[in-house]
């Protein structure tokens, strides 16, 4: 998620209204560089699946699916999954690999869902929510349509690698905005992106009425050691993503039903 680098594989899913940040009009080429690279396939979904550890039967909402590839692992391993995001390019692509049985709806996190209250055990927001200025609407939906005890699990850019990177220095504690491009296919794509000190991101869950349980800074596969020799080291000595399990408090007669 560096934004000096033209590397497009440090991000999964889409969401918000920028109009910056165009996935219909180059979807077919970020989904075929996503789907089996270092930074997407042998550190951010492995580590976003052993956070959500058995899912069999659970009701999941990936929220900013974009083509799928966390929905069709989390269906492989017995999940009733929903897929949303504001691409309708990255959902048709969606569609191809998930089939006609997976329901799928372009939907802006901006915007109230279209989901009753409690529909869900779990959310899966995969590298969204760096694309909100302000989490505090996302966060209401996505905790509302959960039920009570129900799970968030969210990864984002670290703050930390954006502050580091960014030219003059922005002030840490505040919430700045960073560009960038990705180049496919000799196309220079801009893109935007915002960046929260971590107590930022933890007050905004507390007071979207979520309880923290897990911030976690994992290691890649170790199978990405021999796959992706000159670049293992580098992804498995820094900072890159910071990944979050927040949940909805139980209901007061103790009941998650």
């Amino acid at each position: 998620m560096e934004h000096v680098t033209d590397e497009p594989e440090n991000f999964a899913g889409s969401a918000g209204r920028d109009q910056v940040n165009d996935y219909d009009s180059f979807a077919e080429a970020y989904s075929a560089e996503n789907e089996n690279n270092l930074v997407n396939a042998y550190y951010e979904r492995p580590a976003m699946l052993a956070l959500a550890g058995d899912v069999a039967g659970r009701r999941i909402l990936d929220a900013g699916c974009g083509s799928g590839p966390l929905s069709a692992a989390l269906r492989d391993r017995g999940a009733v999954v929903t897929g949303i995001d504001i691409s309708a390019g990255m959902l048709a692509l969606a569609r191809r690999r998930l089939g006609d049985d997976v329901d799928l709806h372009v939907v802006d996190l901006s915007d109230r869902l279209p989901f009753p209250d409690g529909a869900f055990d779990d959310v899966v927001a995969s590298l969204v929510l760096h694309y909100l200025e302000d989490w505090g609407p996302a966060l209401a939906e996505l905790r509302r349509v959960l039920r009570p005890g129900g799970r968030l699990i969210a990864s984002v850019d670290h703050p930390f690698v954006a502050y580091t990177i960014q030219e003059p220095r922005p002030d840490y504690f505040a919430t700045t905005s960073y560009g960038f491009d990705w180049t496919f296919n000799g196309r220079s794509v801009p893109m935007r992106f915002w960046r929260k000190p971590l107590h930022a991101m933890t007050d905004a869950f507390t007071t979207a009425g979520f309880r923290l349980s897990v911030i976690s800074e994992p290691q890649p596969d170790p199978a990405a050691r021999d796959l992706f020799p000159d670049e293992f080291h580098d992804l498995s000595s820094k900072t890159t993503f910071l990944f979050f399990v927040v949940e909805v408090p139980p209901s007061a007669s103790g009941s998650d039903d």
